[in-house]
């Protein structure tokens, strides 16, 4: 597959690309507009937790997320801020890996013991943290109901 695009150009000119986050789906670890992250080639396969930089599905753009699964022949991946998982990433697709980051002026390398710390307790949280979501969802829908009932008795 042939990427084309900004980030790809900057990457094979400079060797880097350093950017402000955008979105909200790798939150609580990067927020939109504040932090700055270094991506850098990568060569071989990644592992479990990286975070690659790959073109959305759609060409519109790209995304930076995390690695939680390596299979064979592609990667599952899933924003830290999703609940979707990814499939059919494959090496072919990944322009670029993350390699550190800069909030408040202090630099964070990915292979500092924190920030592995924080990958690999966030992905082991991820079900709790997606049934409360659940949870959540289905207390609105449960207050809307009751709220949908009262209107409809003082009708």
């Amino acid at each position: 597959m042939k990427i084309d695009g900004k980030f790809a150009e900057m990457l094979r000119r400079d060797g880097f690309l350093v950017y402000k986050t955008q979105g909200v789906s790798m939150r609580p670890l990067f927020k939109q507009n504040r932090d700055l992250v270094t991506i850098k080639p990568y060569h071989g396969r990644l592992k479990k937790y990286d975070v690659p930089l790959y073109p959305k599905k759609n060409g519109s753009g790209y995304l930076l997320h995390r690695i939680i699964e390596v299979r064979e022949n592609d990667y599952v991946i899933r924003g830290d801020n999703t609940f979707v998982k990814e499939y059919g990433i494959t090496d072919d697709d990944i322009i670029g890996v993350l390699t550190d980051f800069k909030r408040k002026g202090k630099s964070y390398s990915v292979s500092h013991t924190g920030y592995r710390l924080y990958a690999r307790i966030w992905n082991s949280i991820y079900p709790l943290r997606h049934l409360l979501r659940k949870c959540r969802l289905l207390g609105g829908k449960v207050k809307r109901a009751i709220k949908g009932e009262k209107k409809r008795d003082h009708s």
